[in-house]
């Protein structure tokens, strides 16, 4: 642990080619599923940050900011995204639609799903592995992408969308201080801007994630803090407790101290002295083999 924490501070503190940051894609060429309109916010998108070509390792993540599905973190996105550059993955910020803008699942799974599938079906223009293909989430982004991680379709092969041909599995899955359930124990403003104000016991069941997982669930890095007032620490511990009953592998980080929504603890371009899980996800990352 000590040679990567070392391998991680030069990383940061050395002058690397800068991230390509390409113009955010349409999900859909037309209207998007159930849109409710034209606008900037009917429109699901993902942002392609490209590592520099002599880091590229051709693994990929898509990345869904939190925000209590009422809006998108930048933090938890861009800064996540050309982080992750610097290991040489290439990242995917998604734009995914929002209950504050009247959206209601399943529109934010279908976008999810859509982006990954998007990523598999452009992955030789992106140099990318379609079998190198994660997600990332935090607080309600972490809920979406495990929403995603068990709720995943194998994809059409004789679906005249190309896109559709493929699965919409992620190959694993990263979890930041998540929403993992919309039981008591969850974030009522998530539950809400997702499900409405009034929904239906089935729909709490389906919805919580801990109680969906499935031996094809992928593995899985989670992470949270004791301190976390916003999202208790049992969403992650009951979501970690089923992917260990399934048998799935999965890394869990526990760490005493630190408030919700802190992100990597650090700012781009330099990320000086990141928080401890970000030099832990890089180890477990190499292990997958998505980092050299």
């Amino acid at each position: 642990m000590k040679r990567l924490a070392a391998l991680l501070l030069t990383m940061i503190s050395t002058v690397l080619a800068a991230a390509e940051v390409q113009p955010a894609k349409r999900l859909w060429e037309g209207s998007a599923p159930g849109a409710l309109g034209e606008a900037e916010n009917d429109v699901p998108t993902l942002t392609p940050y490209l590592p520099a070509k002599e880091l590229a390792t051709g693994a990929a993540i898509v990345i869904c900011p939190g925000g209590g599905y009422g809006g998108l973190a930048g933090h938890e996105g861009q800064d996540y995204a050309l982080f992750l550059n610097r290991a040489g993955i290439t990242c995917f910020v998604l734009k995914y639609r929002l209950g504050s803008h009247g959206y209601r699942h399943p529109v934010m799974l279908q976008d999810a799903a859509r982006a990954v599938r998007w990523v598999r079906a452009n992955a030789e223009s992106y140099a990318v592995d379609p079998s190198r293909v994660g997600i990332m989430g935090s607080s309600a982004g972490g809920h979406l992408a495990s929403t995603l991680m068990t709720h995943f379709g194998v994809g059409n092969p004789q679906a005249q969308d190309p896109v559709e041909r493929h699965s919409s599995r992620p190959d694993l899955g990263i979890l930041c201080y998540p929403v993992i359930t919309m039981e008591a124990f969850g974030h009522a403003g998530s539950r809400r801007n997702l499900l409405g104000e009034f929904p239906t016991a089935e729909q709490i069941r389906l919805l919580s994630n801990e109680q969906q997982v499935s031996p094809g669930t992928p593995p899985t890095f989670i992470w949270h803090t004791g301190e976390d007032q916003a999202v208790p620490v049992r969403n992650a511990l009951e979501f970690a407790a089923a992917l260990e009953r399934h048998r799935v592998p999965f890394d869990l980080h526990i760490y005493q101290n630190g408030k919700h929504g802190l992100g990597l603890g650090t700012k781009p371009p330099e990320f000086e002295n990141p928080h401890p899980w970000a030099v832990d996800l890089l180890f477990w990352l190499k292990t997958r083999g998505f980092t050299r």
